[in-house]
């Protein structure tokens, strides 16, 4: 397995020193978040040069972009538009710079829709971008969140895109806290699909999940690395923290803790 982070751990770090950071800390990719005013610059308007040079640069330092991290959702079907020109830009920003998956949501949607018809309105969103998505290398992760942290919801739409380059974000925190769904019964439900994985811990304190330590919240995060080793699953654990510590302070300690899971300790 792989270990990434997103760039909200480093909002303010330049894409270079968002690499110079992985490779001190020890991570081998990053996870570029979009539009959300980070610095590293590769937003969907960031001219060919620049694009090329990130990609330089990342091969240069030996560290891979795992994963451009969009705002994409599509439930809605009064915005669905606009969402699926987004995503198409993401997938040729990710195609761009060598990164081989984007990440997507469900959205959440009016109550006059039926789950049944937020399904099909995402995967019909999913379906028109696919053929796009394969031709650049590219898959379209939509992650376990928002109104879809049950993985049943996710499993449901991606059986009924049913191709290659439409995948899943297994976000393992999400199912645990919002749908009271144990990691063994996210990860059965999800493993045919799973391309990208993200990772962090939270507690409850009177009903509010804050960001902890991992090991020391609501998520086993030493079964779902078990788990994912025996599929055996080989592209990226991506650690998201938004507005957390340093990340002198995170980056390093929580990659130790999630080795050391993956060593069997």
């Amino acid at each position: 397995m792989k270990y990434s982070f997103m760039t909200f751990s480093c909002p303010d770090l330049t894409f270079e020193l968002v690499l110079a950071l992985a490779k001190k800390t020890g991570y081998d990719g990053v996870e570029v978040r979009v539009s959300a005013d980070h610095k590293h610059g590769l937003e969907y308007d960031a001219p060919a040069a620049i694009r090329g040079r990130a990609r330089r640069q990342a091969e240069d330092a030996g560290i891979r972009i795992a994963c451009v991290a969009t705002s994409c959702v599509y439930a809605d079907p009064a915005g669905v538009e606009a969402m699926v020109g987004d995503t198409h830009k993401a997938i040729d920003l990710a195609g761009d710079i060598g990164a081989p998956r984007i990440r997507v949501f469900g959205g959440g949607f009016p109550g006059s829709l039926t789950r049944e018809q937020a399904v099909e309105g995402v995967a019909g969103a999913l379906r028109s971008v696919a053929g796009h998505a394969q031709d650049r290398k590219v898959v379209v992760c939509m992650e376990t969140h928002d109104s879809w942290c049950d993985p049943a919801h996710v499993a449901a739409v991606i059986q009924r895109v049913n191709h290659p380059a439409i995948g899943v974000n297994w976000d393992i925190m999400h199912p645990v806290n919002a749908a009271n769904v144990s990691i063994d019964r996210a990860f059965e439900t999800l493993k045919p699909w799973i391309r990208h994985v993200h990772f962090h811990d939270g507690r409850k304190d009177g009903g509010t999940l804050s960001l902890c330590p991992i090991g020391e919240g609501i998520v086993d995060h030493r079964r779902a690395v078990r788990l994912l080793k025996a599929l055996p699953y080989a592209d990226f654990l991506s650690g998201e923290w938004i507005g957390w510590e340093p990340y002198e302070t995170h980056l390093p300690r929580e990659l130790a803790t999630m080795k050391g899971y993956e060593a069997g300790e």
